[in-house]
């Protein structure tokens, strides 16, 4: 029975491999977060594998001499979660050639099929935006600290690593999103800077709810387009915390919601609310990814917690497979499926790649 799957996805680094195909029409620097399986299709019927309950969305494949093939792709369940975790054990890879009635089993460890790191090809960047006006300040500042040093905590990586970053901003109702710390990929630095907040900070007693969401979303496109450079992947989440509604009236809510509909699809948009002032269904559009509600700020470091559980899973859900292929130069267009599994779910999808001058000697 033939695959139907959905899922996401993403893109590979293009100066070190060779693309299986015309690479202005295989490359797609956009990450795939709708319904779809990427560049897969649904596994031939000859395999006989029944739909599973894993979702594989290859975004790109690339070949490399001498035998090497490389898939990036993103797995979830049928319901779009992301499955994060997964190792090259779990994964079994088919092939089949123009002499092939079906698909023959390639052995993993013959062809030394891996999961590969993702920092040589994946930028990973975090704004977290906080509302720092007097009712915050006043009422709910040292929860606040507590909820932002766990979020950083759990989305930070243990080793600092240059694909994944963070960036703190804060807002009150200024015409100004203010810089808390700068782009980094240091955890302590970052925790250092909740620490050194405190409750004079903002002079403002107003909130410029609109203006933060819509500068956030400029600073995130930025960021988008200054890492998808040199065969680079970039992609951004944005953040936002308020304990309340837009006070400035400085910008509309259809121009700050315009804004994130309208965002570069490799941003990913997420929001907090805290206590009965806020407007939950405008903090639902503005965090059309996912968004959380605190009643009181006792529950804050839960709601916290939830973003950056969802934002890590997201980003640890994208695979880079590679291995050797036993095809060699002459066999043309070959087929390729991948199936994986995990405990009792499983799924797969199948794609192609051309071994033009594969040899022996892949390692």
């Amino acid at each position: 029975m033939k695959l139907f799957l959905k899922t996401f996805g993403f893109t590979l680094f293009m100066a070190l491999f060779v693309s299986c195909g015309n690479a202005d029409d295989d490359v797609n620097l956009n990450l795939n977060f709708g319904d779809g399986l990427g560049k897969g299709v649904p596994v031939d019927d000859c395999l006989g594998l029944e739909e599973g309950e894993l979702v594989l969305s290859i975004q790109e494949e690339f070949t490399t001499l001498p035998g090497k093939v490389s898939i990036f792709f993103r797995v979830s369940d049928t319901d779009g979660n992301p499955v994060p975790g997964l190792n090259a054990d779990q994964f079994t890879i088919y092939e089949q050639g123009r002499n092939d009635d079906c698909f023959n089993t390639i052995s993993t460890s013959e062809s030394f099929a891996r999961i590969s790191p993702n920092a040589q090809i994946f930028s990973n960047n975090t704004l977290l935006v906080l509302d720092l006006s007097n009712s915050v300040l006043d009422s709910s500042l040292e929860e606040l600290k507590i909820a932002s040093t766990s979020f950083i905590n759990n989305v930070m990586p243990d080793t600092a690593q240059e694909s994944f970053q963070m960036a703190i901003y804060w807002f009150d109702g200024e015409d100004e999103l203010h810089l808390l710390n700068e782009l980094t990929p240091s955890r302590q630095d970052l925790i250092a800077a909740i620490d050194g907040i405190t409750d004079d900070i903002s002079s403002d007693p107003s909130t410029d709810l609109y203006g933060a969401v819509i500068k956030s979303t400029d600073i995130a496109s930025n960021l988008i387009r200054e890492t998808t450079t040199g065969g680079k992947i970039g992609a951004a989440s944005v953040v936002i915390f308020t304990d309340g509604t837009d006070q400035a009236s400085r910008f509309t809510k259809d121009a700050a919601l315009k804004k994130v509909t309208d965002a570069d699809s490799n941003i990913s948009f997420f929001s907090i609310g805290l206590g009965s002032e806020i407007d939950t269904q405008v903090l639902t559009d503005i965090g059309k990814t996912a968004s959380v509600f605190a009643t009181n700020k006792e529950e804050l470091e839960d709601t916290f917690n939830d973003i950056s559980e969802k934002i890590s899973e997201r980003a640890n859900s994208f695979y880079l497979f590679e291995y050797c292929s036993p095809k060699r130069d002459g066999s043309g267009i070959n087929n390729l499926a991948i199936e994986v599994k995990t405990g009792s779910r499983e799924g797969a999808v199948q794609t192609k790649f051309d071994a033009k001058g594969f040899e022996g000697g892949c390692n």
